[in-house]
Formats: structure tokens, C-alpha cells, sequence
């Protein structure tokens, strides 16, 4: 058996520079997935440090910031490594992420996700499926989602283009300012396609509002 090894289930080498050259791609990849250097890896010889409770506590050297971080027993963090000298701040690294990241869940969890919804048509969709597809335009966009209107032509079908933009036209009249049309109706091969989003709702108009607060003075008197 050679030095440094044994044998076991599997078969283990526990030379020096193998140790050594593990531990450092380790090391550099769990850099490489933060955005911020700890302790030791910070190199600037000074540092515009940061407290525990973010009060500021002036310029002070590397190796002091690695001693107060040492006696309080949290991590010396560079914030703003651009700035000169570079602002630090001594925390609790492992639960600053925690927190990042259960910020960055609930912003996520409040975000509308907008989808985009297609309805295919044909020139000569008959009425019936007209009114099911537009039934369904309606609720998508009522649910907040985009819609991709596609005409598809078939065959010769692309020789009569116009019948395609007047069915697009029908279908953009009848929705009318229930919708914002992003894009107007463009052929893309041997498809037309027109892209509508909800439209803005508009507030309600104060005159009405003034109008009916005279006629309640008025069955008051």
C-alpha cells in the first residue's frame, strides 16, 4: 500500500496536495455563488466599517475589523467593494442570507405573473367557434393575461389576406377599449398575428360623481 492511502470500501488517497488542491476549489466555489467577500478574502488594507446594528463605526484597518469581528463571533462582510475604502459591515453572514432570501421569496410570491395566451383562428371560422374563441379572449384578458391572436392561411388561402385583416379588425372592434392592441396585424409566414393586453381601466369620471352629490342636496331640501 502506497503512504498516505488505505484501502476500504473504496479507495481513499489522503496526500497533502490532494487535500489541499480539494479544499481550495471548494473554497473558491462557494465564493464564486456569493456576492459578497468574507473576513479573510477582503484585501483592502482599510475599511469604512459598519456595526452589528449597521452603526457607523469610521475607518478602521483590515486587521482590526478581523479582531472585532472575532471578539463579537460574527463575519466581517464587504458591502460595497467599489467605494474607497471599501464599506464593510460586521453581521451575522449566514442569517443576512437567510433573510435575503426570504425577502426575495415574498417579493416574488406578490408578483403578477402576465401570460401569454394564444387563440387560433381561420378564415373561415364559422361563427360558433368564433364566439367560443372570443369568449375565451375575454377571459384571459380578464384574468389579467396577454393574448396572441394567430390566423393561420392554408394553401391558397394566403392569395386572400384581406379576409384575414378584416376577421382581426372584427375581433379588435368588438373587444374595443376593453384592450391595448400591442401589435397590429403582421404576417409572419403563412400567419397573421396580433398581440392585445388588458386595457387600462379608466377612473370614473368626477362629473358624475358631482352630479349625484346635487341631486341627494337637492332630495335633502
Amino acid at each position: 500500500m502506497r503512504q498516505g492511502c488505505f484501502s476500504g470500501p473504496a479507495f481513499y488517497c489522503f496526500s497533502k496536495g490532494v487535500v489541499t488542491i480539494a479544499t481550495e476549489f471548494r473554497d473558491r466555489r462557494q465564493r464564486e455563488e456569493r456576492k459578497h467577500r468574507l473576513n479573510r478574502e477582503i484585501l483592502a488594507p482599510e475599511l469604512r466599517l459598519s456595526g452589528p446594528n449597521n452603526e457607523p463605526l469610521g475607518i478602521v484597518s483590515l486587521a482590526e475589523a478581523l479582531r472585532m469581528a472575532g471578539d463579537l463571533d460574527v463575519d466581517l462582510v464587504e458591502i460595497v467593494p467599489t467605494a474607497t475604502p471599501p464599506v464593510c459591515r460586521l453581521m451575522d453572514y449566514g442569517k443576512f442570507k437567510y433573510q435575503e432570501q426570504k425577502k426575495a421569496a415574498e417579493a416574488k410570491a406578490k408578483q403578477t405573473v402576465i401570460e401569454i395566451k394564444e387563440i387560433k383562428f381561420r378564415p373561415g371560422t364559422d361563427d360558433g367557434d368564433y364566439n367560443i374563441k372570443m369568449r375565451n379572449i375575454r377571459r384571459f384578458l380578464e384574468e389579467g393575461d396577454k393574448c396572441k391572436v394567430t390566423l393561420r392561411f392554408r394553401g391558397r388561402e394566403i392569395t386572400h389576406q384581406d379576409i384575414g385583416l378584416a376577421l382581426l379588425a372584427r375581433i379588435r372592434d368588438e373587444l374595443g377599449d376593453t384592450i391595448v392592441v400591442e401589435q397590429f396585424p403582421k404576417l409572419e409566414g403563412r400567419q397573421m398575428i396580433m398581440m392585445i393586453a388588458p386595457g387600462r381601466k379608466k377612473p370614473a369620471p368626477k362629473g358624475n360623481a358631482t352630479v349625484a352629490k346635487a341631486a341627494d342636496a337637492g332630495q335633502d331640501s
